[in-house]
């Protein structure tokens, strides 16, 4: 991690690079970091009727751990979790989705974007 650069500040770094990337692949932005009691989704976005629930996470360069390893079954079941209350405040029924993007920053730049539609389901709880 930069000295100058918290880790909340990297990691929005990452998000508003994804938003970016959505945005222009012709996505609408729902909301960021929607928390409930036990879990936050980083990015929910909307494209064709279908939303897309986005787990980022934002890594420097020479990072220990790639930001996909990061992405364990624990976390998973918490953003299920979290998705399922975001749908049921919804008026009517909609597909879905869970997408990763990882990010990697070199001295506060993006150098490289991954982005993975349908990365995980909600089907193996």
């Amino acid at each position: 991690m930069q000295k100058n650069q918290s880790s909340r500040s990297i990691g929005n770094a990452g998000e508003d690079a994804v938003c970016g990337f959505l945005e222009r692949h012709g996505y609408r932005i729902i909301c960021r970091n929607f928390t409930v009691r036990g879990g936050e989704i980083d990015i929910i976005a909307e494209k064709n009727g279908v939303i897309a629930f986005v787990e980022v996470k934002t890594r420097s360069v020479g990072a220990l751990e790639e930001g996909e390893a990061a992405i364990t079954e624990y976390k998973k079941r918490h953003i299920i979790k979290t998705a399922e209350i975001f749908m049921s405040r919804l008026k009517s029924p909609c597909t879905c989705r869970f997408d990763v993007a990882t990010v990697q920053t070199d001295r506060g730049r993006i150098v490289r974007l991954r982005y993975y539609v349908a990365a995980f389901d909600a089907s193996r709880r």
